[in-house]
């Protein structure tokens, strides 16, 4: 009697300990999550620019992170850079050839943690037809409950991109130092479920 006592006692306590991998989606709605980018413009100064539309999910496990995984989509059509000119050129088969590429992707391949709060997150990018594998140094800025019921976790992320990788056929017209595309990443996600 005692012995059923004791596993039942573990079968409960097991049943009521949390969940250690959580789903979230990007808070896009909110607007919580940015995909921004820097490109030096013939070295005299930095071209600032963003994607407006995406979507995405992550998955977390804190005891697990190995297991941690990201999904990304991004409308390349969204892409701004604060001026119609150049984003309309940026737009065209010159560059990101949005009418045949209309999606750029990223998916995780593998994480792993270098500290607490940091790891670097590998994955395939498909960008302008082209797919390579990347890393991003990622931080986790904070977590918890927020005021309307939800929980949230976010990061941020930095990568360089090559352009050349992607065979972007008028990249070299903005000079070698624009070879180099600084991306940053912050992403604010909202918890859907425990898995």
């Amino acid at each position: 009697m005692i012995f059923k006592t004791l596993i039942a006692a573990a079968l409960l306590m097991v049943a009521s300990m949390p969940a250690n991998a959580e789903q979230y989606n990007f808070d896009i709605k909110g607007q919580h999550a940015f995909i921004q980018f820097k490109v030096k413009h013939l070295g005299f100064s930095w071209i600032l620019g963003s994607f407006r539309t995406f979507n995405g999910h992550f998955s977390y496990d804190e005891r697990k992170p190995e297991k941690n995984s990201v999904s990304v989509s991004i409308d390349t059509a969204s892409l701004d850079t604060n001026h119609a000119e150049r984003d309309k050129h940026l737009r065209s088969a010159d560059f990101f050839d949005v009418d045949a590429y209309p999606k750029a992707t990223f998916t995780s391949t593998s994480y792993e943690s270098t500290g607490k709060k940091t790891g670097v997150l590998k994955g395939k990018l498909t960008l302008h037809g082209v797919t390579k594998d990347i890393a991003i140094a990622v931080t986790q800025i904070g977590a918890g409950p927020d005021p309307w019921g939800g929980y949230r976790r976010g990061f941020e992320g930095h990568t360089t991109l090559h352009l050349s990788d992607y065979r972007m056929k008028k990249s070299g017209m903005l000079g070698a130092v624009a070879e180099n595309v600084e991306l940053f990443l912050s992403i604010e996600g909202l918890r859907t479920k425990l898995l």
